[in-house]
Formats: structure tokens, sequence, C-alpha cells
């Protein structure tokens, strides 16, 4: 039989999937792609093929509940129902924070669980739903071998000044330091850029992963050397219902002068700022969009993400020491022309000549003339961890020297 590779990417309500099957060379090659929406409720489920064709759209659920294992022993049973002549190898998983202890994928066993479980107050939004499907399979699939990849690992190997806050050094040698996340998008975008432009995947470029989270990091050939996410995925620009960088005194503020408690303020900064909070209307950017002629909030908070995006552009400008190129991702990033557009605008200071045509068709290429390109490239994240899997488990079974 052949086997496959179920890669798993888990949200508070929601559960994307993909699967994947030895390619040539034993690369993953995708054969599935997924998503289930509405966990909790009665949620949707949409599988398509790896061509892209819709194969499965069915609304679940009814009359019971309907979580994450649900969800999990639904696609298992999917799967082998429609792919008899495949065999369930290994279960990959998008981890949002490996801490110091990993900074590459690693097999999951009883010891990497409890460490992973140590870091969820710094990622108290992701870090429980990445670990909810690992404990469903252990319990379901005992046998499965599961690989974590990690959002923070892309960027351990910067240096070590760029991951230090001005604080006490016992607070450093406690963990308190600038960790830097979606590494699994900036890793995909490094290792396909030679395709798009090769000679930036050897140049100064910054990534943008523009969505309802959202960061830039910058690398030089091909390797994270700043990011404007830090100690959580909190940091950096606004984003959907996040603030970002925040003056530390209006914690104090919130705490003293509001009487907020701890949990309140956490709730506060990540689930009612950002555009959210900034428009009053909505964190999604379609919407503000669509209302900026009538709303001022909208158009505010559209301004102030443009903004941010221009400040901390410079900021990774200076620490590459020039720039060679800017790459737009995410699900804002790819498909928002405006966004893009407004960016450009902006960073004119910097060489960059917006190509209007080529950004309102979506690129990839969506600048002109002689000075840096800027890029629209799609991210796959999945398709990340699964070569993270293939190369762990190819480790696994190489003979002992």
């Amino acid at each position: 039989m052949i086997p496959a590779s179920l890669v798993l990417n888990a949200g508070s309500s929601s559960l994307k999937f993909q699967v994947f099957e030895p390619g040539e060379g034993g690369a993953p090659r995708r054969i599935f792609r997924g998503l289930f929406e509405g966990l909790g409720g009665s949620p949707h489920l949409l599988i398509r093929d790896g061509a892209g064709a819709v194969v499965a759209d069915q609304r679940l659920g009814e009359g019971k509940p309907y979580g994450h294992e649900e969800a999990l022993l639904h696609v298992a049973a999917w799967l082998r129902a429609h792919r008899r002549e495949h065999r369930l190898a290994a279960v990959g998983h998008r981890v949002v924070h490996g801490g110091l202890a990993y900074s590459a994928p690693v097999r999951i066993d009883d010891a990497v669980v409890r460490e992973l479980e140590r870091l969820v107050p710094l990622a108290p939004l992701h870090q429980p739903h990445n670990l909810e499907p690992i404990r469903i399979v252990r319990r379901q699939f005992p046998e499965l071998p599961q690989i974590a990849c990690f959002d923070t690992a892309f960027h351990r190997a910067r240096p070590e000044i760029a991951q230090l806050f001005a604080l006490p050094r016992d607070m450093t040698e406690r963990g308190v330091r600038r960790y830097g996340f979606h590494g699994l998008s900036y890793a995909y975008i490094a290792s396909v850029l030679g395709d798009y432009a090769p000679a930036l995947a050897e140049g100064r470029v910054v990534a943008a992963h523009l969505g309802n989270g959202a960061s830039l990091c910058a690398l030089d050939r091909g390797r994270s050397v700043a990011t404007t996410m830090g100690f959580s995925a909190l940091d950096g620009l606004p984003m959907g219902t996040r603030c970002g960088s925040l003056d530390a005194g209006v914690v104090f503020y919130m705490l003293r002068e509001m009487g907020l408690d701890a949990d309140q303020a956490e709730r506060l900064l990540y689930t009612r700022s950002g555009l959210l909070g900034v428009s009053g209307v909505s964190n999604d950017m379609r919407t503000l969009r669509a209302r900026t002629a009538t709303d001022p909030g909208a158009r505010t908070a559209i301004d102030l993400f443009v903004y941010r995006i221009g400040r901390e552009i410079g900021s990774l400008v200076a620490a590459l020491k020039g720039i060679d190129g800017l790459v737009f991702t995410g699900g804002i990033g790819e498909n928002d022309a405006a966004t893009r557009a407004e960016v450009l605008r902006g960073a004119a200071w910097a060489g960059f000549t917006l190509d209007e045509a080529a950004n309102a068709s979506g690129g990839p290429c969506v600048t002109r003339g002689p000075g840096p390109s800027a890029w629209v490239i799609p991210t796959d994240e999945e398709a990340m961890i699964a070569h993270g899997m293939h190369d762990v488990l190819a480790e696994a079974r190489q003979p002992a020297l």
C-alpha cells in the first residue's frame, strides 16, 4: 500500500488538513487539501484534490456535538473510503511555539508534549489548539508517528542580539526573548523564491505575511535576520484582532486605571484590538474596504495597518542594510491589491515603483523599473510541514553508523 502523510493545522473552531503521498524521489506530493469550519456547532467540510477540484462538500454534526475529535475521525474514515490503496503512515502538526528547545521538526513523544504544554502561556490563542489534535491522535491512533513543526523554528538562527530584550539577564535565561512567528510561511517563501526571481534568493528581501495574523521578516540569502513578532504573536503589526506593538505602560494603565484583571487585559489585546478595535466594524479587510466611503473608522483602521507596515519595512531594511525585494503573502498579501498598492507607494523611498496593471492582476511581479522588485507569492505552510515530516522519518530510517 502507498503510505500517506496527514498534515493538520488546528484553530479554535477549524481544522485545516492536507494529505500527501510520496512523489518523485520520495518528496511529498499533495493529493488532498481540506478544511473543517464551524467546529463546536454545525461544521462545514470542504475537500479538494491535488488539482483543486472539489471532491467533498458536506454539512455535518446535525443534532450532536462535533468537535476536533469527531472531525479527525471523519477525515480518517473519508480517506479509508476514498483511497483504499493508501495507508495513513504519519501525522504532522503545525505548532506555533517551540520555545528554545526546538529549532527543527521533531517526533512527538511524552517529553515533547510536556514541553509544548509548558509553552502555552507564550501563545495562549494558538498553542492549546495545536496540542488538541496531537492528544486526539495519540489516543485514537497510538501507533501512528507524529511530527511537530514549529512557527518559531525558522527564526532561531537569527543573530543573538536580534533575539534579546533589554531586560535583566535572569529574565532572558527564563526564556523571555524575541522568538518570532509565521516561520513555516517564511521558510516556504525562502524555499521557492528562486523559482520566481533567482537573484532574490541570494539577496536581501522583506517578506510580508499579511492576514488576520500579520508580520514581516527580513531575509538575507533566505535566512531570517529580523522579524516583527517577538515574545508572543501579539507583537509587531496591527492584525485582525491583535494590537501589535504596544508600550508596556498601556498594560499597567489597563490594570490600575481601568480596573481590568490580567485575563481581561489579555482578551482585549488579543481579541478586541487591531483592525476590529480601531474600526469598530470588522477584522476582515474585505469588509473594511467595502465600507471606507461611509465609515471613517474603517478607513482609519486600514491607514494604520498600512502605516505600521511601512514603518516596520524601514526597520527591517536597516537590519538588512538595504533591500533587493519585497514579497507579499498570506490572505491579505496575496489577495488585496489595494493594500499592496498602498504599501508600495509608501515604500517609494526605497526605490519601489508600482506596476498598477500587474498588481491589479495579482502579479507575480507587481513592480517595474530598475529598482528593487515586489512579488506576490502564495504561501504553503502545510507543504513545509510535509517536507519536515519526510526529513524526520527518513532520518529515523537511516541505519546506525
